[in-house]
């Protein structure tokens, strides 16, 4: 547990900032009456995302491998923040979906059909709690493998 505990830490941030970038989404209206801008408002969190797989690489780096990484073991440690990150998805879309912002899934059905990108019933199967969690838990996966492969080519040792 002691070689995972930095890993375990930066996922732990990386979802308590995704929660607060959904109440700042939420406060800047692209939940509901901004609707038609989230799509693209919404990518302004991947630059913060990436630096919180920089900052945790930095920090294995420093704190745990003595200032000497190669870039598998950098690979290894941004994989296992998102394993991190990954279990605690669902848990996170919950909240936002639950508590942050409860209105969102109609709000979004409800523009999506007005402005003729989807139907009713797609939007219903494809906006809902059930569905994000999917999503999100996969995109977790996806963009960690990435971020990690990238992050940890740029900060391994020479």
């Amino acid at each position: 547990m002691k070689n995972v505990r930095i890993e375990i830490k930066w996922g732990v941030l990386f979802i308590l900032v995704g929660l607060i970038w959904m109440v700042v989404e939420k406060t800047m209206g692209w939940h509901d009456v901004h609707i038609d801008k989230h799509a693209t408002y919404s990518m302004i969190f991947a630059p913060i995302a990436i630096a919180i797989y920089v900052f945790a690489l930095i920090d294995k780096k420093r704190n745990f491998y003595g200032g000497r990484m190669s870039f598998s073991q950098g690979f290894i440690a941004g994989l296992v923040m998102t394993l991190v990150v990954v279990i605690l998805s669902p848990l996170s879309q919950y909240i936002t979906s639950t508590y942050i912002t409860p209105d969102y899934f109609g709000n979004v059905i409800a523009y999506s059909v007005s402005s003729g990108a989807m139907e009713q019933l797609a939007a219903e199967e494809y906006f809902n709690l059930k569905s994000y969690i999917i999503q999100s838990t996969i995109f977790a996966a996806v963009m960690g493998l990435i971020t990690s492969a990238v992050v940890a080519f740029f900060l391994r040792s020479k």
